[in-house]
Formats: structure tokens, C-alpha cells, sequence
């Protein structure tokens, strides 16, 4: 019987898929912890910065052939991971641009001129998106990208030029990733406002860290963001360790179909 019988049609939301999230912050703030509170997580490190996480990792990842040899073991081979931590997507970028430049002949990444060596690195982002997609889809595990974040200037169509967060990558594989994930969550500290009065009826205003972390899952004009299930605007983490605020959050906004991991349940 065909797929596309009309008595195999079924609710477009209908099941649950494993999910295609992107976390990206300032320096500091738990981020690849954030990653290791899914279930069963198995770290794929671009960067030598995990090893203060008490969780399964791959060796330290030097080229895309390091990651394509890693999904495929993932792919290939039963385990029991749930989630593949890829950190981080930034730190991937200069090996990706390695291997467009080893494809095609290239001295660097600028050498053609007039941005086609990015252009061409899109076909090297699809292809890693392509080994991404095959674990979620085939082998049913969430895929969490993190990403250090940088300040740029956004040129809006209907107000003047202004800065926000952004990811830190170049503007093509931004707006790739950006597209190719169900969430895009930006994650930074929360600032308190306090005004101090320094004579003759004047004021000044500082901003005070609290060390409290905050996640915000829709554009704003200060950072780029999105979220396909509703979300919260913002979501308060405060100094859990757990992310278990975003967790619950998923959990309420699938209607229980994303399923709490095993440490969150029985609360």
C-alpha cells in the first residue's frame, strides 16, 4: 500500500521526533552542561573544554572526517545514547572551512575572493547536517549544538542599524544552522538595574550581574532566537545545574510528549 494513501495520512504533530536544539551564550555559563541533562548523553568535542563533564565523550574531534567517523559508530554501532552533544558548532567551523579548502583546491578559506569559499562551505555544512539528521531520524537521538555567541550589527529593514547577539559564526553558516534547528535558545545572565544618585539631582544607572541564568526562546531586537512548540519567552535556570526549568518547559509545551529525563521524573 502506497504512503500516500489516503487511509496513511496522519496529524502533522502526531509522535514525538528526537530534537534539533542550538544553545548558544557567553563564556561561562554551563552551556555544554546544558547539553549532558538530556538522556544519555555522549559528547562530540571540537574544543578542549569538557573535560570537567562526568560524561561519555569521543576523542577530541580535529576534522570532519573525525566527526564523520564518529556519527557513523554512532549510526552503526548499538549503544545506548540518547543525545550527541556537538561542542562546540564554532569550534567546527575552522575544520570545516579545512575541508571545503582540501576539496576544492583552496589555500584558504578567502583565497577565491568575494565570499565564494563560504559559499562553497555550505555544501560541508549540509553534509554535517546530513550526519546530524541520520542519528536523529534513524537511530532516534536529540542532537544539541552549542555555540559561544558574539555581538553584531543587524541591519534591520525598518529601523536604523543596531547590535544583538548573535552566533558566533560566519553569516551563511549562521543563517544555515539557524533554519536547520527546531530551537534556537539564547542563553545569558540576568542584570539587575540599580541606580546610584551622584549629586545635583542625577543619577546613574549600572547593570549588576546576579550569576542567575536566564534562557530566551523568541527574537528580540537584543538576540536572535526561536522555539516550534511555544515556549516561554523567557525561562529562569537560576544556578540549577539540572536546566530542570527548561526541561518542565518542554515537557508542559508537548503536552508531556517530549519526556522528562530519568533525574527530572518523580519530582
Amino acid at each position: 500500500m502506497s504512503k500516500f494513501a489516503l487511509d496513511q495520512i496522519k496529524l502533522a504533530n502526531e509522535g514525538w521526533k528526537a530534537q534539533k536544539i542550538l544553545l548558544y551564550g557567553t563564556q561561562g555559563l554551563g552551556k555544554s552542561t546544558f547539553g549532558t541533562t538530556f538522556e544519555n548523553p555522549i559528547l562530540l568535542p571540537a574544543e578542549d573544554g569538557g573535560s570537567n563533564l562526568n560524561v561519555p565523550a569521543f576523542p577530541l574531534l580535529h576534522s570532519m572526517s573525525d566527526l564523520s567517523e564518529a556519527c557513523q559508530t554512532l549510526y552503526e554501532q548499538e549503544h545506548q545514547f540518547k543525545t550527541a552533544i556537538m561542542d562546540s558548532v564554532d569550534w567546527l567551523e575552522p575544520m570545516v572551512w579545512a575541508a571545503t579548502c582540501q576539496r576544492l583546491g583552496f589555500d584558504s578559506i578567502e583565497a577565491p575572493g568575494y565570499g565564494k569559499g563560504y559559499l562553497e562551505a555550505d555544501s560541508d555544512w549540509r553534509e554535517v547536517m546530513g550526519y546530524f539528521d541520520a542519528l536523529r531520524l534513524e537511530r532516534g537521538m536529540n542532537i544539541v549544538l552549542v555555540a559561544h555567541s558574539e555581538v553584531k550589527r543587524y541591519d534591520s529593514p525598518d529601523t536604523d542599524p543596531y547590535d544583538r547577539y548573535g552566533i558566533k559564526l560566519h553569516k551563511r553558516a549562521f543563517a544555515l544552522w539557524q533554519e536547520w534547528a527546531d530551537m534556537v535558545l539564547f542563553c545569558g545572565y540576568k542584570t539587575k538595574i540599580k541606580k546610584t544618585e551622584v549629586g545635583f539631582n542625577k543619577e546613574v544607572s549600572r547593570g549588576e550581574g546576579t550569576g542567575e541564568r536566564m534562557i530566551y526562546t523568541e527574537e528580540r531586537p537584543a538576540y536572535l532566537a526561536k522555539n516550534r512548540w511555544g515556549l516561554s519567552p523567557e525561562i529562569y535556570i537560576g544556578r540549577d545545574k539540572t536546566w530542570g526549568a527548561f526541561h518542565r518547559e518542554l515537557n508542559k509545551a508537548t503536552n508531556g510528549r517530549y519526556e522528562l529525563p530519568e533525574a527530572l521524573r518523580g519530582e
